[in-house]
């Protein structure tokens, strides 16, 4: 499979289980190019003409033309420069290496990957937070993080990459995307009574079984397992980490229970403040399942080789 119809291919399935809704996208898709059009000519050329097409800013080809075939990928969690040293050494021990793809993002991906937290405004919306609070709450929060990764060196495992000649892909919110529908859709059509339930259904999904024998699977946050689940919001996708004053506002829209990757120490004591229940299923097993699906779906299109590693487990689907 080339390059650009692996990476079109992530972009275009991540939009198909965007939690906004395959329209909400394109509609967002679409102010963006009228937007591009008014640009005077000064300001076009430096443009990232990738986000007509691509709405995430977190996934991108960061170094590569696009044309390179691709029969073996490294794929990992965190691919930084060691697992970059370590592609180049399998393709020197006679496992050639076509692409090195990341999970998290890395370079200018990495650089304004909280571009991506303003869907989380919509996806909020969706369970009955009203827009006006959702996105005020999230605009300081999304210059939060800006301000966090101004001084990051985020070139430093793409630069490994292009020294090397190793084509480096990042896919961070498709991936998001198809975890936290896939369990949405999960639990609404389980409709857990209990927390206890809850965990049931998380431990039943191969990636959570995996992590438990890590010591990192699903476990209770706030709550007990005696508890009443009532409506499960799961919150996997968007960047990062929203606004820690959101809680009020998604108790009074009637959610009982987050399911959740991780959530800091900061947003706990918020969310105990409302009485709202959160089970963590684990950051990494989630990564994990959201890469899974996501590469079932690339799969079914092309014969490609993956090679775990930095914590990624493959379990297909297909």
């Amino acid at each position: 499979m080339l390059l650009k119809k692996l990476y079109e291919t992530v972009v275009s399935k991540g939009i198909e289980a965007d939690p906004r809704g395959k329209d909400s996208v394109l509609r967002e898709l679409e102010k963006r190019k009228n937007a591009f059009n008014e640009l005077k000519d000064e300001d076009k050329a430096f443009f990232d003409a990738e986000t007509l097409k691509n709405p995430y800013a977190d996934t991108r080809i960061l170094h590569g033309t696009g044309d390179e075939d691709v029969k073996c990928a490294i794929l990992g969690i965190d691919m930084e420069v060691g697992e970059v040293l370590l592609a180049d050494r399998l393709s020197a021990k006679g496992k050639k290496v076509d692409l090195i793809i990341s999970h998290h993002p890395e370079g200018r991906a990495y650089a304004n990957f909280y571009e991506v937290m303003r869907m989380q405004a919509d996806i909020l919306n969706k369970f009955g937070v009203p827009i006006n609070i959702a996105e005020d709450l999230l605009d300081g929060r999304i210059k939060e993080v800006e301000r966090k990764l101004s001084p990051v060196n985020h070139t430093r495992a793409v630069d490994a990459a292009v020294l090397l000649g190793i084509p480096f892909l990042c896919v961070h919110t498709p991936a998001d995307n198809m975890v936290a529908s896939y369990l949405q859709r999960l639990f609404d059509e389980k409709k857990p009574d209990t927390i206890d339930d809850a965990l049931k259904i998380l431990k039943a999904v191969p990636e959570y079984d995996e992590g438990r024998k890590n010591n990192a699977g699903p476990r209770i946050l706030l709550g007990s397992k005696e508890r009443r689940a009532g409506r499960v919001f799961v919150d996997m996708t968007g960047g990062t980490e929203g606004s820690k004053d959101i809680f009020e506002s998604l108790a009074n829209s009637g959610v009982g229970t987050i399911v959740a990757m991780h959530l800091s120490e900061d947003h706990r004591k918020k969310a105990e403040k409302y009485h709202i229940n959160v089970v963590i299923a684990g950051h990494i097993s989630s990564d994990n399942l959201g890469l899974n699906l996501m590469f079932d779906e690339v799969q079914k299109l092309g014969a490609i080789e993956l090679l775990p590693c930095s914590g990624f487990r493959r379990f297909s689907r297909i």
